[in-house]
């Protein structure tokens, strides 16, 4: 994430009151649910590194099928002596 995505995320987050939901068909790939935020993409990118213990490299608001989505790449270690895997999680907003 670039300086520019962080201003604009922290700005939106300025004006918008967070609203969070759990939604149970929200699933990070170990199974536990994934927090829903309507005031930015953020939130959810900071639950799915928590959930899968990886390391973020991207989070970005998409619109998909006309609702509005947080798109998360998370980079996840590989177990021993696994490779990391690529993960992306898409967070209706």
């Amino acid at each position: 994430m670039n300086f520019l995505s962080i201003g604009l995320v922290a700005a939106q987050a300025a004006t918008m009151a967070p609203v969070a939901t759990v939604s149970q068909d929200l699933r990070a790939p170990d199974g536990t649910a994934i927090v829903r935020t309507a005031a930015d993409c953020s939130g959810a990118a900071n639950q799915v590194v928590g959930q899968t213990g990886g390391q973020l490299l991207s989070a970005s608001a998409q619109t998909e099928g006309g609702q509005a989505v947080c798109v998360i790449t998370v980079l996840v270690p590989g177990s021993g002596n696994d490779r990391p895997k690529k993960v992306t999680v898409t967070v209706p907003q």
